[in-house]
This record gives structure tokens, sequence and C-alpha cells, in this order.
């Protein structure tokens, strides 16, 4: 089957067009500033990149210009809009009423408004895309696949907050954790690789990004993971705070007369990474100031990090009762050689150890720990398209 997977961002639009029976990638593309006369589309395809400065002052108008870059002539991969089986969409929040993923219908869009307000910044821009491909490409199947639904095998101890119970009954306050797609796919990858049932396996997948969560998987299901009700919450990130005292919004709110929006985008948007370090909410920035011009604010950014991950990692090994594998994925994951070194340093306790030399990789597969390690360490990039594709075919065809 050919499945279009689309992850829809407010002013963005990314896809990929995956032929599922054969595992090849087809074209992808990135489509930036949407609603801007700046908006323009990068379309790679067979391993060259076409940029087209189109202004799309929409998404219906981004998925008709991503359309023709498919079918165009000089570099088509298909003919016309019939050869698409499906569409994939990635969407965020499903709380605790999608469970799994799910054939796009009324009733879903419902439930992914509804839950806009526990994702403020994703959910709308999932519904954009929607209702962009129903304009666009009317009765085509489309399904959405959920950050959230991996974990709703999370203990009912694990989720609930210690908050009066009757908040978790009136609005679903809880723990929901986000990257689903992301540590399912990587959990199931590096069983694979290792050669062992995923059922004989207790995983720790970090996913190490501009967002990043830590997720354990014990016999391919998750049971804890570092973000909460909202994708602000766990470890801290590019720009975003993580966990804190929850007194440090009080404190702040009361002396600095913020209101709960400035609250809300002062920890999405000014804390984490950058909020320390003041310079950026790119590792890669700051890796070089604290390297290149010893710069304190930028190392306590970075040494604070790693030891987050480190520590939620452990965290890990208490809900699973040990670790048999650690993969790191994503940006920061998949590429910080040294930011992996520190991680796995500070996890020497519980028996992992490091090949300096292995560990020398960017971006590809790659067992990272010595052969005398306790705990075996991977790098596993993801692919989440790939598996909301693959997700998306079983569903349809489940339903023919």
């Amino acid at each position: 089957m050919k499945i279009l997977v689309l992850n829809s961002g407010s002013s963005s639009l990314k896809y990929q067009l995956i032929d599922t029976e054969s595992g090849e990638l087809m074209a992808k593309g990135y489509y930036e500033r949407i609603g801007s006369m700046q908006s323009f589309l990068t379309h790679k395809v067979n391993g060259e990149k076409h940029v087209t400065g189109h202004y799309a002052p929409n998404h219906e108008v981004a998925i008709q210009v991503m359309i023709d870059q498919l079918t165009k002539t000089e570099y088509k991969v298909i003919d016309s809009l019939d050869e698409i089986d499906a569409i994939g969409h990635r969407a965020v929040h499903g709380g605790e009423k999608v469970v799994k993923p799910v054939v796009i219908t009324d009733e879903v869009i419902k439930i992914i408004n509804e839950c806009t307000e526990l994702a403020p910044l994703h959910n709308p821009a999932t519904l954009l895309g929607i209702e962009a491909c129903k304009k666009v490409m009317p009765g085509k199947t489309m399904v959405a696949v959920f950050d959230t639904a991996f974990h709703q095998t999370i203990p009912e101890e694990r989720y609930i907050y210690p908050i009066p119970y009757k908040y978790y009954e009136k609005y679903g306050l809880r723990k929901y954790g986000f990257h689903g797609t992301s540590h399912e796919y990587c959990s199931k990858r590096v069983a694979e690789i290792i050669g062992k049932p995923i059922e004989e396996l207790k995983i720790v997948n970090c996913h190490l990004g501009q967002g990043a969560s830590i997720c354990a998987i014990q016999n391919g299901k998750s049971v804890e993971t570092s973000m909460g009700l909202t994708p602000l919450g766990g470890i801290s990130m590019g720009s975003r705070s993580g966990d804190l005292d929850p007194s440090i919004l009080t404190f702040l709110m009361n002396k600095e007369n913020l209101t709960p929006d400035q609250m809300n985008f002062m920890l999405n948007k000014e804390s984490g990474l950058f909020g320390i370090s003041q310079i950026s909410a790119d590792a890669r920035d700051i890796e070089a100031e604290a390297w290149n011009s010893h710069n304190h604010n930028a190392q306590l950014a970075l040494d604070n990090y790693h030891y987050l991950v480190a520590a939620y990692i452990a965290r890990c090994a208490v809900a699973m009762n040990g670790i048999d594998v650690i993969t790191f994925t994503a940006g920061t994951g998949e590429n910080g050689i040294e930011s992996r070194e520190e991680i796995c340093k500070k996890l020497e306790f519980l028996g992992v150890k490091l090949d300096k030399e292995a560990n020398k990789v960017r971006g590809q597969e790659a067992k990272i720990s010595s052969e005398d390690s306790k705990i075996a360490v991977y790098i596993v990039p993801t692919n989440e398209e790939l598996m909301i594709a693959k997700e998306t075919e079983k569903l349809v065809k489940s339903i023919k």
C-alpha cells in the first residue's frame, strides 16, 4: 500500500509517501512558514532536493502544492491521487479516549478538539491538516496515530498525580506521556537488532531532541515515561522546563505579576537548556560555547540535562526491576556523541560500560556499549513516519 504520512504544525507541514509493502520512502518534504508570504516547500525524491517558493496561505493550499510535487512530470512518484491508499496523521493528545490508532471520523475529530487544552501547540495543528485533507482529497481514508496511545498501558499508580482525586475525575489530570510512536518504533527495532522477542526485554528508550522524553518498555508495553499531562513535563528540553517544584510557578507569578499565559510561555519557550545557558535551545550551540569559550552557564545547562536524563533512566530501572537495553534516538540521541557519553558515565553503577570508539558515530544504528557491559546500549534512529504508515496500513486492511 502507498500511505501518505502527514505531521502538521501550526505553520508547517511534514510529509512522507511510503510504500509499506517494500518499505520504500518514495518522497518526503517539509513545507515551512505556511500563512506567510515567505512560505516554501523543500521536496526530496530520489536523493534530490527541490525547493519551491510557493505562497501557501493555509494548509489546504500547502497540501495541494505537495500533491503537485508528487505528480510533477520531472520527478513524479505517482501518476494521480488514486494511487494513495490512505493518509496517516500524526496526532499528539487523545486523552484516555484513544488507546490505539483510529480511522478519523467526526467523533475522533471531536476528541482531538476536546484535548486541545492539554496540547495547545499540537492538536489544533493536527486538525488543520485533517480538515485540509478532507477538502483536497475528499473520501480518502484517514487514520490518526496518537503519541499518547502507546502509554495507555502505564499502571494507574504511576500515572495518577498526588492532588485531589476529584480533578482527575473532573478534568482527566494524569500522566499521559508523548513520543509514543517513536518509543514503540525504537523498542521494536532494537529487539529485531538484538534478535530477541520484545516480550522478553526491558528497554529504556531515550528520545532526546528539542522535545525529549524517556520511556520504560517492558514486554513491548510502556510502563513508565517522563512526560506527563502535557509535553512540557519530565526532563528538561531545548526550551521547555520539564518537571519543577510547583511552588516556583506561584512564587514567580506573584513576584513578577505574571498571567497564566505568560507563565506558560516562559516554561515552554524560555526555559530548559536555553533558560540556563541563555544561549540557544540547540544543544550544538551550547556545546560549542561550553567547550570553545568555557562558558559556565553553557556547561551548567549540559551538566543539568545529562544528570536529569540519567536519573530518569534509573527511575525506569525501578519501574521494570532492571534494564536489559538502553536506546538513544532523535536529534541529540542519535548525534550527540558527548551527551551519550556523559549520560552513560552516570549509569556505571548499573553496570553500563560505554565503548568510546563505537560511540563515535552519528545518525546510524550502532551498538555503543562494551562487550562486558551489563546493559546493552544502542543508537536507533527513529522513524515515526514508517511506524505511522504501518499502523495505518494495518488498520485500513482490517476494515476492508
